[in-house]
C-alpha cells in the first residue's frame, strides 16, 4: 500500500514553538496538530466553495498513468519521440489519444509534404487536362494519344482526392501541436 501524500510548510521559529507547546498541551505530535487544523480549515472552506472531494480524487487518479517498458522499447520510444521532437512522454500521451478518438495524425513535416503532393497533384492534372482539350479539339498533340491523356488524368485525379481525404483526418488537433504517425 502507498504511503499517504505529505504537506511541507515552512513557518517561524515562533509559530514553530507555538505549535509544540500546543501539541504537548493536547498530548498529540505536532504532525497530528497540523493535521487537524487543516481538517478542520479545509471542512469549513470546502462546505460551499469546493467540489465533493470523491470527484476531484477520481480526476487526479485518471489523469496519471504510469507503464513499465523493456530497454529495447524505452530506446524506441525515445528514438521517435526525439525524431518528432517530443518528450517520451508526450509522444506516448499523443499515441494513446490517436489510438482512442480514431485519428491518423502525422507530423508537421509529413503533413506539410502531403499537402504540397496534393497541391502538385493538381498541377499535373490540370496540365494533362489541358493536353486532353488541345487533343479533342482536333490538335496535334506530341506525346501520348488521347485515350493515354483521359487515363493518365482519371489516375491523377482520384490518386489527389485520395490524397486530399487524408489531410483533415491528420490535421493536428489543437493550434501547435504535432502528432507522431502509429
Amino acid at each position: 500500500m502507498a504511503s499517504p501524500p505529505f504537506v511541507a510548510a515552512r513557518v517561524t521559529p515562533e509559530m514553530k514553538t507555538l505549535l509544540r507547546v500546543l501539541a504537548e498541551r493536547e498530548q498529540i505530535t505536532e504532525s497530528a496538530l497540523v493535521r487537524q487544523l487543516l481538517e478542520v480549515m479545509l471542512r469549513r472552506s470546502a462546505v460551499e466553495v469546493f467540489p465533493k472531494l470523491e470527484a476531484l480524487e477520481k480526476v487526479s487518479r485518471d489523469a496519471r498513468l504510469s507503464i513499465r517498458r523493456a530497454p529495447e522499447d524505452r530506446k524506441l520510444l525515445s528514438a521517435r519521440a526525439m525524431a518528432r521532437g517530443m518528450a517520451s512522454a508526450t509522444y506516448v500521451s499523443v499515441l494513446v489519444r490517436s489510438h482512442l478518438r480514431s485519428l491518423a495524425p502525422l507530423p508537421k513535416e509529413e503533413l506539410s509534404a502531403l499537402k504540397r503532393s496534393v497541391a502538385e497533384l493538381g498541377a499535373i492534372g490540370r496540365n494533362l487536362n489541358q493536353i486532353a482539350r488541345a487533343a479533342n479539339r482536333g490538335g496535334k498533340p506530341t506525346g501520348p494519344g488521347r485515350e493515354d491523356l483521359r487515363s493518365m488524368l482519371k489516375v491523377a485525379e482520384a490518386l489527389r482526392d485520395h490524397v486530399k481525404s487524408l489531410i483533415p483526418q491528420s490535421a493536428p488537433a489543437e493550434p501547435g501541436t504535432s502528432h507522431p504517425t502509429c
